[in-house]
């Protein structure tokens, strides 16, 4: 596989795992081809602990979004395996531990109005009508849109579809949430409040995102991709202030670690 020539080492190499009991995600030997791309996910591996909040970070097509896919069990594996909070993921079943938000909110986005939308997933879980009502006024509230409840989901912005389908998301509490570029159509008031209730959020979260300063605000860990591979994994203020490491794999270094001496 072809890798950048860079003299850069990764601060910190994935170590060998084997399935974790206690861990919320444990994925060992992931390998994953589409039918006109071959080694999309080379031999992954990776641990994360209940209440991570773990940063996916790398270049377009660099494999974030077909990671994601896998472990909420939505592509089968050509090889590996998968365990959510112990569980084997096996494709195709419905996993209510783990909640993916998808890039495009119109691929998540159906109903007739904003709170039907919310409402959905919590209905299809089989919680009374008082429950699911109660789950939906939370989540309104949380993500800042109880004034659109009554509005049909696609005649609204393209940042205020990708609320409702947080909160649609959100509305199911799962353990573990997969954003996959969250921030996308965001403006800065809103992208301001997702920080915040990300920040304070009790799941454990997966971020994948180009928006390297909210990665910074609100992950505890990163790990960079390149070519279907973990290259780097750890602390997000090193990793991405690392501008030689950075510079190889075709990202820039975040302005607000431009103090960090350059390595």
């Amino acid at each position: 596989m072809d890798q950048p020539s860079s003299p850069v080492q990764p601060l910190s190499m994935s170590p060998s795992f084997s399935p974790a009991t206690h861990a919320a995600i444990a994925a060992t030997g992931l390998c994953f081809s589409y039918a006109d791309r071959s080694d999309v996910l080379c031999d992954v591996n990776l641990q994360v602990h209940v209440g991570d909040r773990l940063g996916l970070i790398g270049h377009n097509g660099c494999g974030k979004t077909t990671l994601f896919m896998t472990l909420c069990g939505v592509l089968p594996l050509n090889a590996g395996d998968i365990h959510l909070l112990g569980r084997l993921v096996v494709p195709g079943q419905f996993y209510p531990e783990i909640g993916l938000l998808f890039q495009n909110p119109n691929d998540q986005l159906f109903s007739a109005s904003v709170q039907d939308d919310i409402a959905f997933g919590p209905q299809n879980m089989g919680l009374t009508p008082d429950e699911v009502e109660q789950r939906v006024q939370e989540v309104l509230s949380l993500t800042g849109l109880s004034d659109l409840a009554s509005r049909p989901p696609h005649h609204l912005s393209g940042g205020e579809k990708q609320m409702v389908a947080i909160a649609g998301l959100l509305a199911m509490r799962p353990q573990i949430v997969l954003y996959d570029e969250p921030t996308a159509n965001l403006d800065l008031r809103a992208r301001r409040r997702l920080i915040q209730f990300l920040q304070h959020a009790q799941e454990t979260l997966l971020i994948a995102s180009h928006d390297l300063e909210f990665v910074l605000e609100v992950c505890d860990r990163v790990i960079l991709m390149h070519e279907g591979q973990i290259i780097a994994d750890g602390d997000p203020a090193q990793i991405m202030g690392d501008q030689a490491l950075m510079e190889a794999y075709g990202l820039e270094k975040p302005h607000s670690l431009t103090h960090l001496k350059h390595r």
